[in-house]
């Protein structure tokens, strides 16, 4: 048995169900809420958490951490979907994603986000940004395209409002996006800007305007 098999850790929101590794059944009173309300939701056949914005979003810190994770190298997996709410604005994409090497205080932060709506548009520049890499603090989406236009982010065929796998790959200062399966990733980034050493809970993180759904949540810490 591998040491990867050995330290695999999973945290399931399909609740109730049973898992040939250690297993936790993750329920709102499981996270800590930043600047989200988050509620049990049965979405698609899925059960999951659901997410929004509570008012007015101060900075891109808006998530709900897992509590009792401490993850540095490893791999995580999740089927996530993101909407615009009935009442957003025209810029609003169903940003929804995954944050990791999260502090409790939600003051450091690496995250791979989607913008669903843009996976099919007929402007191929919003198709070039259906992925996105961000790092807090100190690097926002607008900073990373305004200095390294296309580094950051990348296309990928994704639907809002549908279910979508996740699996990000995280190696020291090195981390790759998997969407649906992929054997090849969506997007790579080599240089985690908020360092290789550090360590941190998993987030699951909403951006403006946005309906977020979070299930099957799985872990594998490989150190």
């Amino acid at each position: 048995m591998t040491k990867k098999l050995l330290s695999i850790l999973v945290l399931s929101l399909m609740f109730g169900l049973k898992a040939n590794a250690q297993h936790k059944t993750i329920n709102p009173s499981d996270v800590i809420p930043f600047q989200v309300t988050v509620e049990k939701s049965v979405y698609k056949g899925k059960n999951a958490l659901a997410l929004e914005i509570k008012g007015e979003a101060d900075g891109d810190n808006t998530l709900a951490i897992l509590k009792d994770i401490d993850f540095h190298n490893g791999v995580i997996e999740a089927t996530i979907s993101g909407q615009p709410l009935k009442n957003a604005g025209e810029t609003a994409r169903g940003f929804v994603g995954i944050a990791f090497r999260a502090a409790l205080d939600a003051s450091k932060m690496e995250v791979f986000y989607l913008r669903p709506t843009n996976g099919r548009a007929n402007d191929q520049l919003r198709r070039n940004h259906s992925s996105q890499y961000i790092s807090i603090p100190g690097y926002p989406w607008e900073k990373l395209r305004e200095e390294t236009p296309g580094q950051y982010e990348a296309y990928v065929d994704i639907l809002p409002a549908e279910w979508i796998k996740i699996k990000i790959v995280v190696k020291d200062e090195t981390a790759r996006l998997y969407i649906n399966g992929a054997a090849q990733p969506t997007l790579i980034v080599n240089d985690l800007k908020q360092g290789k050493v550090m360590r941190g809970s998993i987030g699951l993180w909403v951006g403006p305007g946005t309906l977020g759904h979070f299930s099957d949540i799985k872990v594998t810490k490989q150190d």
